[in-house]
């Protein structure tokens, strides 16, 4: 039996930000995060400032001078994730500067084009007409003058690499001066525009398994409220959900999708099947979902599954690729975790240890459904194997403790276990002694008595 490799978060994907609320805080992990949070908020603010000093000066050696500095003060998985942070802003804010500028220069058409048309010109489908009046004429005129002066400082600002950012936000900035109409007062603003201000976020590592060391997502946030174990197959997706000791709650659900027609229709199937499963585990109350790492790309060939053709052609069909991505990107929008585990044998042992355990009259399990729960439980750390049945005659502990299980240590914990013969024969091997006895010349079968022992009469007197 190969090795089976540890459960893991998977990554997220790439342009994605998670956001999450801190519960359950002692006062002292709140004052902790404060301070934090304003230290590094401080220094964003000025790394932001040296940034829009460069302006359109900026190179690669200023860059690293600048982190070298913020290192000196935090650390340089800090110091990356604040220049990282100014230099999307700073990006952004020119990106709506340009925007800015096309929009005044659109404006500006318009007025000249409408100006240049004699008063009470109809317009046309293609161009707008005249003005109705002169009154309004001469408005527009002095509209034109102040939008060609916006325009050429903004012109002027872009060409100069000047960009205007508030931190904390130009709309709570301007509730400072208008406190009555935002229903704050002077303490309520300043606390949320020093919040506002504040700095505590990191970026993720394509390098690492978790996606980051500094604010990771640990997996026993995700196990915290059970998982839904999904076994992904050619035309469905099999779920059951467990609960955080890796019982299975409820009755299977499966989640089908068609992967024929064109390949529009195909992703939109998937996709339709994806978004039923999610909404279905966020009903649950779960944190995570967990599936199989599954990759065939390398697993193809005839080389290494022979003449079964059918087989091929079905693990060929199965979008495997496309489906992770499109899972992993729609669970973050609802944050939902998935977390990827070793398939290995989760179809045999899940069928052997869960199916018929779970069937009743009114409820069937398909190998597909135990599998889903065999995910689950891997996922939760759990082994795959149920636990031991109590004594069949006596439901205490006299016969030692009924639900014994092998260490998270041992090897093959999740397999078969194997017949008490077989153990036996296993712990006389270990201490070095051999079953090798002498056969007895006694035979046991009732059909050689007569040969091999003489009958006996028995004294009637007992003397």
């Amino acid at each position: 039996m190969r090795v089976i490799e540890a459960p893991f978060i998977a990554l997220g994907p790439s342009g994605v930000a998670i956001r999450d609320r801190l519960k359950n805080l002692t006062a002292e992990d709140d004052e902790v995060l404060c301070m934090v949070g304003e230290h590094l908020g401080r220094l964003a603010s000025r790394d932001l400032a040296a940034r829009c000093a460069d302006g359109n000066d900026h190179d690669t050696d200023r860059w690293a001078a600048r982190k070298q500095s913020l290192t000196a003060e935090s650390s340089s998985r800090w110091a990356g994730s604040i220049t990282k942070a100014t230099h999307d802003q700073w990006a952004l804010s020119r990106r709506c500067q340009l925007a800015h500028i096309e929009c005044l220069e659109a404006g500006v058409r318009t007025l000249m084009h409408r100006l240049s048309q004699p008063v009470g010109e109809r317009g046309t489908k293609r161009a707008p007409g005249g003005y109705r009046s002169k009154g309004e004429w001469f408005q527009k005129s002095r509209r034109l003058h102040t939008l060609e002066h916006r325009l050429d400082v903004a012109r002027a600002d872009r060409e100069n690499g000047v960009v205007h950012i508030v931190r904390g936000g130009r709309k709570l900035l301007s509730h400072r001066h208008h406190l009555q109409a935002a229903q704050l007062t002077d303490a309520e603003w300043r606390e949320r525009w020093e919040a506002g201000r504040w700095f505590l976020a990191t970026d993720g590592e394509s390098g690492k398994r978790y996606g980051n060391e500094t604010i990771p997502v640990p997996l026993e946030t995700a196990r915290a409220n059970g998982m839904v174990g999904v076994d992904t197959n050619a035309d469905h997706f099999a779920a059951y959900r467990l609960d955080r000791h890796g019982n299975p709650v409820g009755d299977p659900r499966r989640f089908f999708f068609g992967l024929s027609g064109s390949a529009g229709h195909r992703d939109a199937q998937i996709r339709h099947a994806i978004t039923q499963l999610l909404h279905w585990a966020k009903r649950c109350g779960v944190n995570a979902i967990g599936i199989e790492d599954l990759d065939f790309t390398a697993e193809k060939t005839r080389e290494k599954h022979g003449r079964r053709k059918r087989f091929r052609q079905l693990i060929s069909g199965m979008p495997t690729g496309k489906l992770k991505a499109r899972l992993i990107s729609m669970a973050a929008e609802i944050d939902l975790s998935i977390v990827a585990v070793d398939p290995a044998y989760t179809s045999q042992w899940g069928g052997q240890h869960w199916r018929k355990p779970l069937v009743t009259p009114r409820r069937t399990m398909s190998r597909h459904d135990a599998a889903g729960i065999a995910i689950g439980r891997r996922a939760l750390g759990h082994p795959i194997r149920r636990r031991t049945a109590p004594p069949h005659d006596d439901q205490s502990d006299r016969r030692g403790h009924r639900t014994v299980q092998a260490g998270p240590d041992i090897r093959g914990r999740e397999g078969t276990r194997p017949p008490a013969t077989e153990r036996a024969h296993d712990a006389r091997a270990r201490a070095g002694t051999t079953g090798t006895r002498e056969t007895s010349r006694i035979s046991k079968t009732v059909r050689d008595i007569r040969s091999d022992q003489v009958w006996v009469q028995d004294s009637l007197l007992v003397t």
